[in-house]
């Protein structure tokens, strides 16, 4: 059984991550495409998938899986806050049967929402690879900055490649109307 949505986009549900999302993982994260775009050059198990599966819950990263009406599509997470700064890491993948529906963006905006509005962070940072543009894109399609780069950092299909830092801060996201519009159960009491 799936797990349960815990977050909504305009299009895409965030749901927790299940036992049952283990075999599209493991297809997904092992694609050439994927692998390329995220510079992953190790192959991964479905042991080692299930294994991480199983992890979900016992650190402070926050994973989902992307759905579009039930259907898995893609990931997304939020790696642990630094707790002084209030900064978090973000990072999504999104399968490429499902690239260019504007799945990433729909739920980087959601996990925006969710890291500015009930986590209380200061910001929200990626990197992308300079070899994938798409990522860029959706970085900057959801209000990111493009903040600086880390020359030849990257390393993909044997070439040192540059990683594009990108930033967005609680203001920005306030500022340009993305604050959450949704009650809370107790609010909707009232």
């Amino acid at each position: 059984m799936p797990g349960a949505v815990f977050l909504e986009g305009d299009h895409v549900e965030l749901r927790t991550v299940d036992e049952s999302d283990v075999e599209f993982l493991h297809r997904m994260v092992n694609d050439p495409r994927i692998r390329r775009g995220i510079a992953a050059v190790d192959p991964v198990t479905r042991a080692n998938e299930r294994d991480w599966v199983e992890s979900r819950g016992d650190g402070d990263d926050i994973n989902f899986v992307v759905c579009d009406d039930g259907e898995p599509v893609g990931t997304i997470g939020l790696k642990p806050p630094n707790s002084i700064n209030g900064a978090a890491e973000v990072g999504y993948i999104v399968a490429p049967d499902y690239w260019g529906n504007g799945y990433a963006t729909d739920a980087l905006r959601a996990i925006c929402g969710y890291a500015f509005d009930e986590r209380r962070l200061h910001k929200v940072y990626a990197n992308a690879y300079e070899t994938n543009p798409a990522s860029c894109r959706v970085l900057e399609k959801a209000g990111f900055e493009k903040e600086g780069v880390h020359r030849d950092q990257g390393f993909v299909d044997g070439d040192h490649v540059d990683v594009f830092r990108y930033g967005l801060l609680a203001h920005e996201w306030q500022h340009a109307g993305n604050e959450s519009s949704r009650k809370t159960d107790r609010e909707s009491w009232i």
